[in-house]
This record gives C-alpha cells, structure tokens and sequence, in this order.
C-alpha cells in the first residue's frame, strides 16, 4: 500500500501534458493496467453503462486530429483512451447485468429482483436526454480513476473534452458498439521541452475549497 507522502507527491506530479515524448511508448502489460483500472472504476448502482476504447493505430488517429481540433497529444501519445457512454441501457442490459451478477456471486438471481426493481424504475422515469446526461457522468467517474492510476505510475496523461463527438463516433464505427464517446484521454511519457511540466500547480487554497462541520 502506498503512503499519504506518495499519493500527494505523484498527484502533484500529473498534470494535463501537453508535449509527449515520441521516442516512447507504453507496453502492453501498462496498458493491460489501465485497462483494468477502468474495469474496476466505479459507477452508479455498479451499471457500467460505459465502454472503453484504445486508440493505437496512427492512420486513425490522423483521420480523427481535425476533429480533435489539430491537439497534437491525440497523435503524439503512445494510446489515445476514448471513454464512452452506452446507447443501449434499457430493460435487456439491466437484465444481463444481473444475469452476470448471480452468476458471478453464485446466487440465485430472483435474490436481486428488488435491487433490479429499483433501477428499472430509475431508468424509467428519466427522459432520453436526461439518461444521455447521466451516463456522460459515469465516464467522468472513470477519467478520474484512469487520470489517478496514471499519475501513481508514472504516466502521463491529458483529459480532453474539446473534440468532435460525432465525428469520432463516426470514424471509430461507435454505433456498432453501442457507444457515444463522451472524453478523450491521451497517454504516455511527458516531452524534456513541455514547459508546463515545471510550473507550479495552480490551485485554490483548501479554505476557499473544503468546508468541514
């Protein structure tokens, strides 16, 4: 287990990178974490009504950079992350996913039927846009995961909204997915030349943040 020291010095390392080290990549077992570390995000009622996409190969991340509004870190990066909401959370996914749960627990699955209940009705009283909204939230969820077990590795990172969703949808075929890209996280190893990696972190101070009673 890492200490307090660790994790406030490795948050205070990280930063939205804006220059990558092009002679680097990550290999496939860093990736394999990440990975993992999204799977293991949490989200709201444990749903995971979101999906995942790694984006390696340079030609396709040529064709997004337009819609990524010419940010170099979507192709200079060793991965670019492309986290997603799902399109198909109605009663057939909340019904997989409780299939996945009791087998997963070994239990019976009418032992959720009150649980499931629950989240039939929750879904159910949202409005399209209001359900599109809430599973955009549950991608944020995982960026903070991702962007944290990035900086306690040592990888760089930089979280991007200022892109093109439909254009990504489109280029990466999302819809055959069921999925609606919400955030971009392009990864890898910082550049010596980013000056950005040796300014000071900006941030408020912890009086005009955190109210404790």
């Amino acid at each position: 287990m890492i200490s307090s020291d660790q994790l406030l010095t490795q948050l205070n390392w990280r930063y939205a990178t804006k220059s990558f080290d092009t002679e680097k990549k990550l290999d496939a077992s860093q990736i394999e974490t990440l990975l993992e570390s999204l799977r293991l995000s949490p989200s709201s009622f444990g749903l995971q009504g979101r999906g995942f996409v790694v984006v390696e190969n340079s030609e396709l991340r040529q064709q997004l950079l337009p819609y990524a509004w010419n940010q170099k870190q979507v192709v200079e990066a060793s991965h670019l992350f492309v986290l997603c909401r799902r399109t198909d959370v109605n009663t057939d996914f909340v019904n997989n996913y409780f299939e996945n749960m009791a087998h997963t627990r070994g239990m019976d699955i009418s032992t959720f039927d009150g649980y499931k209940n629950m989240i039939l009705g929750f879904l159910e009283g949202k409005s399209e846009e209001e359900l599109k909204i809430w599973l955009t939230k549950q991608t944020y969820i995982a960026q903070g995961v991702l962007l944290t077990s990035c900086a306690l590795l040592g990888i760089d990172a930089c979280p991007m909204e200022w892109f093109d969703p439909k254009k990504f949808d489109e280029i990466l075929q999302l819809s055959d997915h069921n999925l609606a890209s919400c955030v971009i996280v392009p990864v890898w190893y910082r550049s010596s030349e980013d000056g950005y990696a040796h300014a000071p972190k900006v941030r408020f101070a912890k009086d005009n943040l955190i109210i404790i009673k």
